[in-house]
């Protein structure tokens, strides 16, 4: 007799904490909702604005969507800030993949896992692999075999540690079987300025960083690392063409705080794939070497999962730490 009371007391608990979900979606959003970033004015950033843009534009959520910047700490600020909010909507992360593979390398205030819940993927980006006219390297193949004909002798430059071009050498490195040296730049602005000028050999670039240049012929480049081919350089072949499985982007996404409502979730995922699906925000994305790229929740949530332990491996082999 009691258990079968406790049980019809969780039955009724459980359809409470159902209904005041439900109510809480309906209601939502009764107040503006925040997005918080890194610095002003960096590819988060540009992201998170391109968002709001997009939900006002299409005028179905009903009230502001305001970006405020939290800079430092590689985002750790930022994301230490969303998972300590509130889980009821009105406060979003919007960040790159350094944002889960951050804690790999340094320790952070957050898990990326257990402190957040999955809204949508914004968009990903692919690296390209570029390398100085002068070096005798026009195919994956080529570049494997010169290496490995001067180990430790090629230098790979980035802009800092752990990031999408750090990371993507490294695996490189880890799947050709060579070794290159890391050369860290402050920005990529000077890491690019020194391919060109001849004093590293090659960068796994953004390819908002790279085009320029190669279509100038300054630079050099040799395939990109997303599965597929990319349609930011037409007709360039992918590294995994040469190494199967090799591939690495860079993705940006939408994150609420642990335990926000799955109703509040789903309205805002419905909001943002308005929003990146608008022809205009494609087009200014597109325009700076990104697409816009939605996604469930739940598809968010796998890949970021599946980038994870994929990058932790690379992360420890290459032994990658900031202290």
């Amino acid at each position: 007799m009691l258990n079968r009371l406790a049980a019809n007391l969780m039955i009724t608990a459980g359809a409470l904490v159902i209904h005041a979900g439900a109510a809480q979606a309906q209601n939502f959003p009764s107040k503006p909702v925040r997005i918080i970033t890194n610095e002003a004015g960096g590819g988060n950033d540009f992201v998170a604005r391109l968002i709001t843009t997009g939900i006002t534009a299409n005028g179905t959520m009903g009230q502001q969507v305001i970006v405020e910047n939290r800079p430092g700490a590689s985002g750790a600020i930022a994301a230490d800030t969303v998972a300590k909010a509130a889980p009821d909507g009105y406060t979003l992360l919007v960040y790159s993949n350094n944002f889960w593979t951050l804690p790999f390398i340094q320790k952070v205030p957050y898990d990326a896992v257990h402190d957040f819940s999955t809204v949508s993927r914004a968009t990903t980006a692919p690296n390209v692999l570029v390398v100085h006219p002068s070096l005798p390297v026009k195919t994956v193949k080529d570049l494997m075999v010169l290496a490995k004909a001067r180990p430790g002798e090629l230098n790979y430059a980035t802009g800092g540690i752990g990031s999408s071009p750090h990371l993507a050498a490294e695996l490189f490195n880890t799947m050709a079987g060579v070794k290159m040296v890391h050369i860290l730049y402050k920005g990529t602005s000077q890491a690019i300025t020194d391919i060109m000028g001849g004093h590293v050999q090659l960068f796994f670039a953004t390819a908002q960083g790279a085009m320029p240049h190669v279509r100038s012929n300054r630079l050099r480049a040799v395939a990109v690392t997303s599965s597929e081919p990319s349609a930011f350089f037409p007709g360039l072949p992918t590294v995994a063409a040469t190494l199967p499985g090799f591939e690495i982007s860079s993705i940006t996404g939408v994150f609420a705080p642990a335990k926000t409502p799955a109703a509040v979730i789903s309205r805002l995922n419905q909001e943002i794939a308005r929003a990146l699906e608008r022809e205009d925000v494609k087009k200014r994305v597109f325009d700076i070497g990104v697409i816009a790229a939605g996604s469930t929740p739940e598809e968010f949530a796998t890949i970021q999962k599946s980038d994870m332990t994929r990058m932790e491996k690379v992360i420890k082999a290459a032994g990658i730490r900031v202290n």
